[in-house]
């Protein structure tokens, strides 16, 4: 599954000249927590509702009406952009988008095709998303979460065992003692008995 498949395409975008309240004004009209600053076509920075709103002058100033907005006019989002910025590619995965957001602790990821063009934003919840898309939650059926032998020739004695079952999702979960954990789903003939077939199978169930 493509990063492009996922992401919000065409995303609103401010320059760096644009004003931190005209930004922040943006964000609060849309419902967006992040802008691309983009010059000349091309994507040079990125801003955050923390960080424009981190930059307007405290509550406690001791500075007049005029004063305070006369700061905050001449106040530019280039002032307050992160840079450079990390991102994702429209052809890559999204679990190498997910990975990078986790890595570099951001909730969002300027999208680039191969001309190196913004072409969109990949967010947690586009991942969430995708997630639960790919582990077929809203097609129903039963999930079983089985642990099998870290070895080749496993997931195939467990795709036997449900037969007559139809199996929409097979995801893995990490390795202990020789042992993994596959998260099963099936749908359709037999799903409830399921995981009894299994256990016949001489295979360990975890839950059902």
């Amino acid at each position: 599954m493509r990063v492009g498949e996922w992401m919000t395409r065409d995303p609103v975008t401010v320059s760096p000249e644009t004003p931190v309240v005209d930004a922040l004004k943006l964000l609060g009209d849309h419902g967006f927590r992040r802008l691309p600053v983009v010059e000349a076509g091309r994507l040079i920075g990125i801003t955050t509702s923390k960080d424009l709103k981190d930059a307007m002058p405290s509550k406690a100033t001791t500075l007049s009406v005029w004063e305070l907005n006369y700061l905050l006019s001449k106040l530019t989002v280039a002032e307050m952009m992160a840079r450079p910025v990390v991102t994702a590619s429209e052809f890559e995965d999204m679990e190498d988008a997910a990975l990078r957001m986790q890595e570099h602790r951001v909730g969002g990821l300027p999208v680039l095709n191969d001309a190196g063009r913004l072409t969109g934003m990949v967010t947690v919840s586009d991942v969430l998303r995708a997630f639960t898309e790919i582990l077929g939650l809203k097609e129903g059926g039963v999930r079983l979460t089985l642990s099998m032998p870290d070895v080749p020739g496993s997931l195939s004695r467990a795709v036997q065992a449900l037969a007559p079952s139809n199996i929409i999702s097979v995801a893995t979960a990490g390795e202990e003692g020789g042992q993994r954990r596959f998260v099963i789903r099936v749908v359709g003939e037999g799903q409830q008995g399921a995981a009894g077939r299994v256990r016949e199978a001489g295979i360990e169930v975890l839950d059902s």
